[in-house]
C-alpha cells in the first residue's frame, strides 16, 4: 500500500519540523493514540486503537525517527500488531519552506496483514489517507493555536 500527500502550514519549517518530531505533540494529534513513550535513540513505543471496515482493535508497536535533517526532512519506520493484524511501513517526510509558510510532503509505503488486510483490503487506502489527513489537520490546529 502506498500513500502520499501534501499539507500546507502557516508557520516556518523549523516550527513545523519541531512539532512533527515532538512525541507529545504527535501523540496529541494522532487519531486513536493511547501512548507514545520514548524507548531511546528516537524510538518510541506506540499504542493505538482504531477500526477499518468494521474491524477494530488495539495495536502496539514501535516508531523510529531516522535520517533527521532539521528542518528539512526525516524518515519514519513503523511496526505494529494487534489481534486483527499487523502493519509494517516507512514514510519520508519532506518540508519545503515558502517564506513564513511550509509545505509538508509525505510519501509512505507499508504492508498490512492478517484479518485486517483480508476483510478491509479495499478500504485500507481510503482509511489510511483519512487518518493521515486527520493527523495533519490536528497539527495545523495546534500550530494555529500556538501562533494566535
Amino acid at each position: 500500500m502506498d500513500l502520499s500527500g501534501s499539507y500546507s502550514f502557516a508557520a516556518p519549517a523549523s516550527i513545523v519540523y519541531n512539532l512533527l518530531v515532538d512525541p507529545d505533540a504527535v501523540a496529541s494529534c494522532l487519531p486513536g493514540c493511547r501512548c507514545l513513550e520514548p524507548l531511546g535513540d528516537d524510538r518510541y513505543r506506540a499504542e493505538l486503537t482504531m477500526a477499518v471496515a468494521m474491524i477494530g482493535g488495539s495495536y502496539s508497536g514501535t516508531v523510529a525517527i531516522l535520517d533527521k535533517l532539521p528542518p528539512n526532512s526525516f524518515r519514519l519506520v513503523v511496526e505494529g500488531s494487534g489481534q486483527t493484524g499487523f502493519v509494517k511501513g516507512e514514510a519520508r517526510i519532506d518540508l519545503v519552506a515558502h517564506g513564513d509558510a511550509t509545505i509538508v510532503n509525505l510519501h509512505a509505503n507499508g504492508q498490512v496483514g492478517g484479518l485486517l488486510a483480508r476483510v478491509g483490503q479495499r478500504l485500507l487506502g481510503t482509511a489510511s489517507k483519512m487518518l493521515v489527513d486527520q493527523f495533519f489537520a490536528r497539527v495545523d490546529a495546534k500550530i494555529r493555536q500556538a501562533s494566535g
